[in-house]
């Protein structure tokens, strides 16, 4: 059976996995065993935050709501609530987008 050299895969396997680990700091950007170490917690941090990035966005729309509701006489658990009692379905979204920049499209709903 003939002898198989794998140093070409190997090398160019090393040298993908150091090029995703561009920017990283000290020896974890330029040595292999340190790089692949870093990028298995990076990967994970980075699939973690995507979920992550939905949250924080929801909390910080239902700040907004909350905000103007309370200008309009509401705390935010009411004025959801009376949103689902009249079949009035937007969605926090574009609430928040309503009550940030036009409060008077905004008063218009909650009334």
């Amino acid at each position: 059976m003939p002898r198989v050299k794998r140093g070409v895969q190997a090398n160019a396997r090393r040298k993908r996995l150091l090029k995703h680990a561009k920017g990283f700091m000290w020896t974890r950007k330029s040595k292999y065993r340190q790089a692949k170490e870093a990028l298995l917690h990076a990967w994970s941090f980075q699939f973690a935050d995507r979920k992550k990035k939905k949250r924080d966005f929801r909390r910080l729309w239902q700040i907004k709501i909350n905000a103007a509701a309370r200008e309009n006489g509401f705390s935010y658990s009411k004025l959801i609530n009376h949103f689902k009692k009249q079949n009035i379905e937007l969605d926090r979204k574009i609430l928040a987008d309503l009550a940030e920049n036009n409060p008077e499209i905004f008063k218009q709903l909650v009334q």
